[in-house]
């Protein structure tokens, strides 16, 4: 007799638990939607696709991170990071409480490594 009500105390356990990860998944769904939106309106913007991720705790965006593959000099910084955040309030519907713009470096690049040796040379002419 003490198999019923433990059976039934089982199920309503596995079904409350079940019920609060809908909403964490739905949640998880819904921002990987938002950041492959992110990104595809970076890439109009820029021409360039960069990675997005994302942190939410307790419905809250909490930092939303924006990596370019490499320099982007077509803007000046503070306007790429103006249309990073306004993509990122459209996209994901609230203002993130932090958010991070980062390019990736890679390899020093030739063009980039004979820039440097020219404007050391032009430095070093200059005094």
């Amino acid at each position: 007799m003490t198999a019923t009500p433990m059976r039934k105390i089982i199920a309503i356990i596995v079904l409350a638990s079940g019920l609060g990860a809908c909403g964490a998944i739905s949640t998880l769904m819904n921002g990987f939607k938002y950041a492959k939106a992110v990104e595809s309106d970076l890439v109009q913007a820029t021409g360039l696709k960069p990675g997005v991720g994302f942190n939410w705790h307790n419905g809250r965006l909490v930092l939303v991170t924006v990596t370019f593959p490499k320099l982007y000099d077509a803007k000046p910084l503070r306007e790429l990071a103006e249309v990073v955040r306004a993509s990122v309030r459209k996209q994901f519907k609230q203002t993130p409480e932090d958010s991070e713009l980062g390019f990736s470096l890679g390899a020093t690049a030739q063009d980039t490594a004979a820039q440097a040796k020219q404007l050391q040379q032009q430095a070093s002419l200059a005094r």
